[in-house]
């Protein structure tokens, strides 16, 4: 590494569990972030400031006013910009030795395979189920793993889903989570969300991502944490595998 390299990760370098070996994983890898909002946001900033290679931003969306209350890495003047492009300049300014791409588009069955090839991660902040759907059938045909953070009022979710990937055994897809799109599924925008939460779910989201790609620690894959921010309480729950989920039963 490059003596800027070194003073820049510095702190992760005299951990154990990354060290030279795992900065060195991470400068070489790619991540796909679906969504560049509230989770996608944060969960990004941590990851480039992290050091990893190339970080790909998906979304179609444009920034609101409404957005500014949790989505930290725009402003007001970002008003009515790309969300994608914006969040990347961000990035880009954050740590220039990486690389972004930024895609100002939706995520779509048509293109979700050329979006995500390659990916050594993907993390899933979307904000609708058939997106949700698309992304977790492609990570399993790729043999990606997919991690997928949610929230609504005061509570957020992360899992690790790697059904298609060969180091796991076992491990149950989101599908398997959620089989169909839930006839009273709510949103943000009808239920409200404190804005602060949207960070832990995000850092959250590129902590396990750095945990999977450096092989510290233990990632929860087949697992879900959930955090309630007004009680402050954390659990995780297993997940089993379903087997006649129609993504990988």
């Amino acid at each position: 590494m490059k003596d800027e390299e070194i003073e820049r990760y510095a702190r992760h370098l005299v951990l154990k569990e990354i060290g030279g070996p795992g900065q060195q994983r991470l400068r070489a890898a790619s991540v796909v972030i679906v969504g560049a909002g509230g989770l996608g946001g944060p969960a990004a900033l941590y990851l480039a400031a992290a050091g990893i290679g190339t970080i790909t931003l998906i979304d179609h969306d444009t920034i609101s006013l409404d957005n500014l209350q949790r989505q930290i890495q725009f402003t007001s003047k970002d008003i009515g910009q790309p969300k994608a492009q914006i969040a990347g300049l961000g990035l880009s300014k954050l740590n220039p030795l990486i690389n972004i791409r930024a895609i100002p588009a939706e995520l779509t069955a048509g293109n979700a395979g050329a979006v995500l090839a390659g990916a050594d991660v993907v993390l899933d902040g979307c904000d609708n189920f058939e997106t949700r759907f698309i992304v977790n059938r492609t990570c399993h045909q790729l043999g990606i793993p997919l991690i997928s953070g949610a929230l609504g009022r005061w509570t957020g979710q992360v899992g690790v889903f790697a059904s298609g990937c060969a180091s796991t055994d076992n491990a149950p897809c989101y599908q398997c989570f959620v089989p169909a799109i839930p006839p009273d599924a709510e949103t943000c925008e009808r239920v409200g969300v404190v804005g602060a939460l949207t960070g832990i779910v995000g850092s959250m989201m590129a902590l396990e991502a750095i945990k999977w790609m450096t092989g510290a620690g233990e990632p929860i894959v087949g697992r879900l944490w959930i955090h309630d921010g007004l009680s402050g309480d954390s659990r995780t729950l297993k997940l089993p595998r379903d087997p006649a989920c129609p993504v990988c039963g």
